[in-house]
């Protein structure tokens, strides 16, 4: 009686499984008859062994030598087997056995994969995406099925069909060994809406989803894979917990799912009986209970929670008759087989059984295309699994990942950078060197290093802000997260005695073993030790991006799951992919070649190039050598002689800055800045007319030539020492040191010179020696120390300013020119304009040395209206009035100090650019400019000029245009 009940439950199940073919379960399309008729005819050609053949899906390593691959093809020819789940190996030996093996088969083979977080789960050479741990921080789901749809569309192209994923499994238990980041996290709402989210983007594209490890994996503390783990659950608390989200999937559309190997006393009485082979569990509860009609899967059989229950082709057996459609990694398909045929013949299997399964997996095979089964195309297979638009949407998911959990007296981000010292303290067995190098394009923060905490602490007294960076492997989600307790020592009196930040780059249960976190002003969680996890968590600290995450699991009574603390950004640069700024990267990379053929024809020896769109850096690269013997790499933390780009980067702030105080206005003139000039020619000349290069001036003024001697052209004995003295004190370079009388005499010469026979467009750098003395006397303090104080301190341009020897070590400022002419050396460290030198190296006109980073923070201030990072510099009426053309209609381009787009069809730019655009060139072979309609700041530093600076064919071939025009034509939006 029980068996007729049990035959005609089945029957009606499986009448009731076709009837609702077309509704939303994703095993079946709107062109059911077709769909069908295929099954039906594929079904009917099938003997008994090719039926039992389709319920196998055999594991492959495509990183096994060819011996054992091709193992799998017997199983194909003589078994049948109906599909195929891929481990680890590589996407294109995977592809050419994919290709392989389907040619071999009458039915197309089922491949699956476990690729939760990508095919990176499984491959080398392939994409990995965040772990679940990771995405559950995030607050955005449509970023949840963007990952599963990118995921998908990696499957697609690998010819992978099912992904083994999401894991719906609700992490409780902190100790758990094999779920852990593999969870979504603790809380059964966010767990089901990312599942939602991650299956609707992967069946979105035509993979089938697999919701596992069925009835709930997330609260053991034991391995499934080496143990049979236990849940010791009564019934109500499995369904209100662990069964959640399988209800919501499977109202939804869910396409299979996979049943684990645990004991669970209250769903199935029998003890220690592997769930993955319970009636009870698999058709009573899964099937019939909560309705599920798509592909039922065991998890492995090989695993030792089912394994160590029965005798190969027993377990599979079992597994098939509790339920289950697909039976995976079998430890013996000929044994399993022959037991299957066997009990189909004793009918222990009816027909009606067996065809129910068979044509559910024939179904699915409709379902993700193989009806029209075409082989894996293996050209450009490893950049379409690597595309720009997964590493921006790695970017993004990051970005709304990573959780400020503390943050007291608003520690973070960090402002007022000219009032903060900075150090980076590295705890855990990983690499912190992405954190630190991100973090350095901010500010000057200081690698502390000891083997002895009292040597850390001694270091640290120097310091008012301390980053504690914990770093774990990054390798894969199982690996060891706990503190030591050497470390947590070293951590505990690093913030007792400091201002300090933990920054965690690990699984958030890595919080459980601080016992007090008391003396942390702040915490960040940022879940996992990639690059990009680093790089984001650096912007969050810095405020260049928010901090939008909140934990998915709780650490602690004082940081429940939900804890996460919204961060505003400070408007400083963040630095991302090309098209999170609306620019199409492919296009933007054009630039290499045309830097290749610039330094391959001698017009550089190296250069470091940026472009920032809407406030993100899109582009930083750095090219070639510091000379043309190829012996130090250009890199970006290296330093440039700026030249000109000083007037708008040093002098112009200050200027503005004045303006905005009311000491000056455009109309102020020269008499009344600098009392010296008063009844000279330039008495009258106004700040408006002179800094746009409109007041009769000279261009220059060669100082350098009456100081060589007339016979041997070297620098003479009445103006130089090779010793500094009281007399001699100006150093203009290595061993040269000017007479101490001479900045007065040049000034009086500049004072006393000519003006020009009419009023007409003409280039100077008079007006910069001019406005430089009056700023110093305004403050009563050098150009140096106020560009240091006033902008590049605050603004965290920590690579800027004059005299780079004093600051910087010799190795990283690239040399400019070898000076047979007036310093008769390597011309390194020093400013090359010989006017600046004879300053002592501090002109208002050149002597400014930096990296391109940091001229892109100023240029990027300048875009901002004159804010940046918190901090209004200039007023944004004041710059205006500074980028505007006053003369235009005289034929003059200029602004105030800054430079502007041509007139006519010859000048500095591209000539593709907007008119409110402005910027400067610098002699040296620099270049900035930015264009606050297109929201661009566009860096090129280079030294053009060694070793001789009559080398123009850098300027002659447009280089720094034609990239210009290049970054315009990769804009999409």
């Amino acid at each position: 009686m029980h068996s007729i009940k049990k035959y005609l439950t089945l029957l009606i199940c499986f009448f009731s499984f076709i009837l609702n073919a077309q509704r939303q379960n994703p095993l079946y399309t709107t062109d059911y008859k077709q769909q069908r008729q295929w099954v039906d005819s594929v079904y009917n050609t099938m003997n008994l062994k090719e039926k039992i053949g389709q319920l196998f899906m055999v594991d492959v390593f495509s990183s096994d030598p060819k011996e054992k691959t091709d193992k799998i093809k017997q199983l194909i020819s003589e078994y049948h087997i109906g599909g195929l789940i891929f481990s680890k190996g590589g996407p294109q030996r995977q592809a050419k056995l994919t290709n392989e093996y389907q040619a071999l088969s009458r039915i197309p083979l089922m491949v699956a994969m476990d690729a939760e977080w990508g095919l990176a789960m499984r491959l080398d050479s392939t994409h990995a995406f965040p772990w679940n741990m990771t995405l559950g921080a995030i607050q955005d789901n449509k970023l949840i099925e963007k990952t599963g749809q990118q995921i998908a569309e990696h499957c697609k192209r690998l010819g992978v069909h099912i992904n083994f994923a999401p894991v719906v499994d609700i992490n409780t238990n902190p100790a758990n060994p094999i779920i852990g980041n593999r969870s979504f996290g603790e809380t059964k709402n966010n767990v089901t809406q990312k599942s939602l989210a991650f299956m609707r983007g992967m069946q979105k594209e035509g993979v089938l989803a697999s919701a596992k490890h069925f009835p709930g994996h997330g609260d053991t503390d034991s391995d499934s894979h080496k143990t049979l783990p236990t849940i010791n659950f009564d019934a109500a608390r499995i369904d209100s917990i662990e069964l959640y989200p399988y209800r919501r999937l499977i109202q939804k559309g869910l396409s299979s799912v996979m049943v684990a190997h645990l004991n669970v006393p209250s769903l199935e009485r029998r003890s220690n009986f592997p769930s993955s082979i319970s009636e009870r569990i698999v058709t009573d509860l899964l099937k019939d209970s909560l309705g599920f009609e798509g592909l039922i899967f065991t998890d492995a059989l090989n695993m030792k929670g089912a394994s160590d229950f029965k005798e190969p082709g027993d377990i599979d057996l079992a597994a098939f008759l509790a339920g289950n459609d697909v039976l995976l990694i079998s430890e013996n398909v000929p044994l399993a087989t022959q037991k299957m045929v066997s009990a189909y013949y004793a009918g222990q299997i009816s027909e009606q059984r067996l065809s129910h399964s068979v044509k559910k997996i024939l179904y699915a095979k409709y379902k993700v295309g193989l009806h029209k089964y075409t082989p894996i195309d293996t050209h450009y297979l490893y950049e379409e699994l690597n595309t720009v638009h997964n590493k921006v949407l790695q970017e993004e998911l990051f970005e709304n990942a990573i959780t400020v959990v503390k943050n007291d007296r608003a520690i973070l981000p960090v402002k007022n950078l000219d009032l903060k010292k900075i150090a980076y303290v590295a705890l855990g067995d990983d690499t912190g060197d992405a954190f630190i190098e991100e973090m350095n394009k901010y500010a000057q923060v200081d690698v502390i290093k000891g083997s002895l905490l009292s040597d850390i602490l001694i270091q640290l007294r120097e310091y008012n802000y301390v980053v504690v960076g914990y770093h774990k492997s990054n390798a894969s989600p199982w690996k060891e997260y706990k503190f030591k307790d050497k470390e947590l020592v070293w951590l505990y009196e690093i913030a007792r005695l400091n201002t300090t930040v933990l920054t965690l780059f690990s699984r958030p249960y890595a919080m459980l073993d601080l016992q007090t976190t008391t003396n942390f002003e702040g915490i960040v969680m940022a879940y996992q030790n990639s690059d990009i996890a680093q790089q984001k968590a650096a912007q969050i600290l810095f405020g260049s991006i928010e901090a939008k995450g909140k934990l998915p699991v709780g650490v602690g009574k004082e940081f429940p799951a939900g804890t996460g603390i919204h961060t505003k950004a400070l408007q400083r640069l963040s630095y991302g992919a090309p098209e999170r700024a609306g620019v199409n990267s492919y296009k933007l990379n054009k630039i290499d070649s045309i830097m290749d053929y610039a330094l391959s024809n001698n017009m550089t020896p190296g250069a470091q190039l940026i472009v920032a769109r809407k406030g993100k850096v899109i582009f930083n690269k750095s090219y070639g050598y510091h000379t043309y013997n190829k012996k130090r790499e250009v890199k970006s933390s290296d330093i440039y002689d700026l030249a000109s780009l000083t007037k708008i980067l040093a002098t112009l702030p200050l200027t503005m800055e004045l303006k905005d105080k009311g000491v000056i206005s455009l109309g102020t003139r020269i008499g009344e800045m600098l009392p010296s000039f008063k009844e000279s020619n330039k008495e009258h000349i106004t700040l408006r007319s002179m800094l746009s290069h409109y007041a009769k001036l000279r261009a220059w003024i060669p100082f350098y030539l009456q100081t060589l001697d007339s016979v041997t052209s070297k620098p003479s004995a009445k103006y130089y020492r090779n010793r500094p003295s009281e007399q001699f004190n100006i150093k203009v370079a290595n061993q040269m040191f000017l007479r101490s009388d001479m900045k007065d005499s040049l000034m009086l010469q500049i004072r006393d010179s000519d003006l020009r026979d009419r009023l007409r467009y003409k280039y100077s750098d008079l007006p910069y020696y001019m406005i430089k003395n009056f700023i110093e006397n305004h403050y009563g303090n050098s150009l140096d120390a106020l560009t240091l104080q006033h902008f590049y301190k605050p603004l965290g341009a920590s690579n800027t300013g004059y005299l780079p020897l004093n600051k910087f070590d010799k190795n990283r400022i690239v040399p400019t020119e070898d000076d047979q002419f007036f310093r008769k050396q390597v011309i390194q460290g020093y400013v090359h304009d010989q006017g600046a030198a004879m300053f002592g190296g501090i002109g208002g006109h050149a002597g400014l040395f930096a990296n391109a980073n940091d001229v892109a923070k100023i240029m990027q201030m300048y875009l901002n209206g004159g804010s940046y990072g918190g901090k209004t510099f200039i007023r944004k009426e004041t710059l205006d009035e500074f980028n505007t053309c006053y003369y235009c209609d005289d034929d003059v381009r200029r602004g105030i100090g800054f430079d502007k787009p041509q007139l006519g069809d010859v000048g500095p730019t591209c000539g593709c650019i907007s008119m409110t655009s402005f910027g400067h060139s610098g002699f040296t072979g620099t270049f900035t400019w930015a264009d606050p309609e297109q929201e661009i700041v566009y860096v090129f530093l280079s030294n053009r000029t060694f070793p001789d600076a009559t080398n123009r064919k850098l300027i002659s071939n447009d280089i720094r245009s034609e990239i210009q025009r290049l970054i315009y034509d990769a804009i999409i939006y």
